[in-house]
């Protein structure tokens, strides 16, 4: 049962990693992940893993370490306290970035002796068979997009009775996803009532009763540099321009790698209150219309009170509402860090002024939206 959406078990796992172990990228990966080390060593080691949390502990803790160390100045997180008791939440998540979100809380429960995830991921990153074993042997929920009104009403109901049923089953886990479809490409974390109402699908008919056993848990993930801000700068100015931007083959592919490799400064991670039977309640007494939207509020009112500000926020908040700068030296080298963004665009692009706004604005909406 599940069988195209769930995580690898163990042995497949095994035999997924063997197969990986032979791809070429093998070579980039080991040299950017363990530099100075030689490939065979990463390729042996896939070799001989047996299972999921071998995976976990042999090869993606010290991965994700790796990526902490060289391309973060720390990660900080709280909350960790509502995983008490051994409760299992659908964490509805911020998402600033394709597989570092969740793969910075995958090493924060490892770090603390707290059960792993499993991680709901959109199957237009499945490019090929290399790809898919990676991700499932990760723990990775394949969410279908892309299809047909009938069929992505079937694979929405098969995958919210998947997350139901994982939540609860005799070895639960808890589940990460993304609070809207893709990034927040606009600054503005706002949950969809859609994939609210997708989670639903494998409820009752009492709203509270059946969102209640979901533990709806809200997480904010903030990044003191924008995990590929200029490219979602230049994709928001498209869609004003063209009224929709249309990605080229293997775009998603490029951002996984850019968001790992690139400068992100400080991250922090907060796992808020889940939301209690009260608002629920509170939510099904409204008009069956304004139940999802007060739900999304609730969420969206979580994420936002616990999102970290840094000072490239309010840099950004202050440049583009024209108050004096709060610290010169911050300000400096945020434009320093714009110009430098707007550098990587193709020569032919004129209206860069436009882009910088859009790349300002990312920065500062977080920042106004708590009344800095």
């Amino acid at each position: 049962m599940y069988e195209n959406i769930r995580p690898y078990n163990d042995s497949e796992t095994a035999a997924a990693l063997k197969r990986a172990s032979r791809n070429r990228l093998m070579e980039p990966i080991s040299a950017f992940l363990f530099p100075g080390k030689d490939p065979d060593i990463l390729r042996n080691t896939l070799n001989t893993i047996q299972g999921v949390d071998d995976f976990q502990t042999r090869v993606m803790y010290p991965a994700v370490r790796s990526i902490l160390a060289s391309t973060t100045n720390g990660l900080t997180f709280d909350g960790l306290e509502w995983f008490e008791g051994g409760k299992c939440y659908t964490m509805l998540s911020s998402h600033r970035d394709i597989v570092l979100d969740s793969a910075f809380i995958q090493y924060i429960f490892k770090d603390n002796g707290l059960p792993l995830s499993e991680i709901a991921v959109g199957d237009n990153l499945i490019y090929n068979q290399f790809i898919e074993d990676l991700m499932r042997s990760n723990r990775m929920i394949k969410v279908a997009r892309g299809t047909t009104s009938r069929e992505l009403y079937e694979t929405s109901r098969e995958l919210s009775s998947y997350m139901r049923m994982r939540l609860h089953d005799e070895h639960p886990a808890s589940i990460w996803i993304s609070h809207r479809n893709g990034r927040t490409k606009d600054g503005n974390d706002a949950t969809e009532q859609g994939l609210l109402k997708m989670l639903s699908m494998s409820g009752g008919s009492d709203f509270a009763e059946n969102l209640g056993g979901l533990n709806l848990m809200p997480v904010s993930v903030s990044y003191e540099i924008e995990s590929c801000g200029i490219k979602k700068a230049y994709e928001v100015y498209i869609k004003q321009m063209m009224g929709s931007y249309i990605k080229r083959p293997g775009e998603d592919l490029e951002s996984i790698v850019l968001g790992i490799m690139q400068q992100k400064g400080r991250v922090h991670v907060a796992f808020c209150e889940p939301l209690s039977e009260a608002e629920l309640r509170a939510c099904a007494a409204l008009d069956k219309n304004r139940r999802f939207r007060e739900l999304a509020r609730i969420i969206d009112e979580r994420i936002l009170q616990s999102y970290r500000i840094w000072p490239s926020n309010i840099a950004a908040a202050e440049l583009l509402t024209g108050r004096e700068p709060s610290d010169r030296y911050v300000t400096a080298q945020f434009e320093k860090y714009l110009k430098e963004e707007l550098n990587t665009l193709p020569k032919h692009m004129v209206d860069r002024r436009s882009i910088r706004d859009i790349l300002i604005r990312i920065y500062a909406t977080p920042a106004l939206r708590k009344g800095f």
